[in-house]
């Protein structure tokens, strides 16, 4: 770990000059974060895509496993008919994918970092990607794609453009690289949430190395146990809440759960 990507907020006004340095965009004359935002509820637990949590060859069970949800699950999409809008899908509903969750909102970071109640006595910590130095090391049809829209992360629609499988994005770079996807709208969860996906090229690359090997795309923004119950306070008083994020009597009861829990 690059140690000196890490930064720890001692209150919560230090917290958020973190999370909003850069915001400024003097093109636009607008604050635009141009970044991806993740929260864990405790330190060191790293950036580990659930593909490979299946353990043993689980690069080769990948296409095996995305043949089978095609399959069962052709009802369910409504979206293109895609690669990239079934791994959206697939990782949505739990499947062991490649891709790994972020959001646009440092606020939803924050949250996910702060939900775990069982978690309060440990540091909590939010990684945060940047958009303009991921995409620097893209091979060169990706980034005249983004360039010719105009955007940070990719849809299903541009990546298709370019590349029709997992196989062909590989073949794009001589080196593995990082790109983010935007899913499409396949419920209220993903557009509350502001949700986005990372994606590495190399199933058998994990994105924590493979940032770790460009340091000057990431930090790490620790937040200590004794800072997590005000940041919670706060978060509920913005309205970042289970209620929001998980729409559905489940996200109600998550939140009330929390909300009602005392402080020891």
């Amino acid at each position: 770990m690059n140690a000196i990507n890490v930064i720890q907020a001692e209150t919560w006004q230090e917290l958020l000059d973190y999370l909003q340095a850069g915001a400024w965009n003097e093109t636009l004359k607008r604050f635009r974060l141009r970044a991806a935002f993740r929260g864990a509820s405790r330190v060191g637990e790293g950036l580990r895509t659930s593909l490979s949590r299946l353990g043993g060859n689980y690069a080769e069970k990948e296409r095996h496993i995305i043949r089978n949800f095609r399959k069962y699950a052709r009802r369910s999409l409504e979206a293109e008919d895609s690669v990239w809008n079934w791994l959206a899908l697939a990782k949505h509903h739990g499947l062991p994918t490649r891709l790994l969750d972020w959001s646009f909102s440092p606020f939803v970071a924050l949250h996910f970092a702060t939900q775990s109640s069982d978690d309060f006595d440990r540091d909590g910590e939010l990684w945060v990607v940047g958009f303009p130095q991921v995409n620097r090391v893209l091979p060169q049809p990706l980034r005249a794609l983004l360039d010719d829209e105009g955007s940070d992360v990719f849809s299903a629609e541009m990546l298709s453009s370019v590349a029709g499988s997992l196989r062909d994005l590989d073949r794009l770079g001589d080196q593995p690289f990082m790109l983010f996807l935007e899913p499409p709208s396949l419920d209220e969860r993903i557009v509350n949430q502001a949700a986005l996906f990372s994606l590495l090229s190399s199933a058998r690359d994990q994105p924590e190395t493979w940032l770790n090997q460009h340091p000057d795309a990431f930090r790490r923004i620790v937040i200590p146990a004794r800072l997590k119950w005000e940041v919670r306070d706060r978060l509920d008083q913005l309205n970042i809440t289970e209620r929001v994020l998980f729409p559905g009597l489940d996200g109600l009861s998550a939140w009330l759960k929390r909300y009602y829990r005392d402080r020891e």
